[in-house]
């Protein structure tokens, strides 16, 4: 029977579960939060919608992480979450704390799952729970490509006028505010973004406001709700992991990913363009990038490597 895990049952957790359900990915959602009675809350919630919505999928809350044995798929969203003027950074310490008892826990009751960690600031939270967890790399990644270049498309559409499904691109680096969107990988149908500039369909300073507004995306939904942060966006960026990896499509998606000498990298978490199969991460690609791509990939990773550091330091 396939189980999906969900560690962190707030409002990610919770839209999680209700995508998961909707979408027919497993049999049994299991929503694990220490508070006590939030899991259990949203568990019972949500099973009182199946006789309408005709969802299968068991809802079960607890606080106990005994529970997620067996999962095929645990998803990491427990953490403190920004709020107004803190950055992504502002939280490791906190947690740090909390990933170390989940890595633990997964250590001892699942550590056969593949791991999606959303938690902020996400590539340092995702090197933790492996560090800890002791998982293979290619069965845990960080989910913050996805939504970034969901924010990213959603943006240029806008300007643009056209659908953003038609808006392939791609956001590297780190899932904070040195992220990388790739112009030269950006396409419109198939017509390369930088084309579109030079026919003045948008404006080279206007595609660098977009950018700006992408790095700083999470930021502003938390300016307009205050007392939390995004949660649709996040919650279905990560079902397309967890899809890819249930269904074995073996989808091209950017993900924070364990390198080991790739793009000069290792032993780091950094958002490069991973294939996502049922064996994890089957295959990592390394693309070209021009001096400045590379220039900006590279600040991108030195923020990374600090607040590595600092996670390194925790640990010892």
């Amino acid at each position: 029977m396939k189980k999906i895990s969900l560690i962190g049952a707030g409002n990610i957790g919770g839209t999680l579960a209700s995508i998961i359900a909707e979408k027919n990915l497993c049999e049994e959602i299991l929503l694990v939060d220490i508070l006590e009675g939030l899991a259990q809350g949203k568990a019972m919630d949500l099973s009182q919608s199946r006789a309408i919505n005709g969802f299968s999928a068991k809802y079960i809350g607890t606080s106990n992480f005994r529970a997620i044995h067996n999962s095929q798929v645990i998803i990491v969203t427990a953490g403190v979450a920004r709020k107004p003027g803190m950055t992504r950074d502002d939280l490791i310490e906190i947690n740090f704390k909390v990933m170390k008892d989940i890595g633990s826990a997964i250590k001892t009751y699942s550590p056969n799952a593949f791991v999606i960690c959303v938690t902020n600031p996400l590539d340092a939270m995702v090197w933790t729970l492996k560090k800890v967890s002791g998982l293979k790399k290619q069965m845990i990644v960080g989910m913050a490509g996805t939504l970034d270049s969901s924010r990213f498309r959603f943006f240029l559409s806008q300007e643009l006028q056209i659908s953003e499904k038609y808006i392939q691109t791609m956001v590297l680096g780190g899932h904070g505010d040195t992220m990388v969107p790739l112009l030269k990988y950006t396409t419109v149908s198939g017509i390369p973004l930088l084309e579109l500039i030079e026919k003045k369909f948008i404006s080279k300073s206007k595609v660098h406001e977009i950018i700006e507004r992408t790095r700083n995306g999470g930021g502003e939904i938390v300016k307009l709700l205050k007392s939390s942060s995004a949660f649709y966006a996040p919650a279905i960026s990560t079902i397309e992991i967890a899809e890819s990896f249930l269904k074995n499509e073996k989808k091209l998606i950017p993900c924070s990913s364990y390198l080991e000498g790739e793009y000069g990298v290792k032993d780091l978490f950094v958002g490069i363009p991973v294939i996502i199969g049922k064996n994890g991460v089957e295959r990592i690609v390394e693309l070209k990038f021009d001096r400045d791509e590379k220039d900006n990939f590279n600040h991108s990773v030195r923020s990374v490597v600090e607040l590595t550091k600092k996670c390194k330091k925790l640990l010892e």
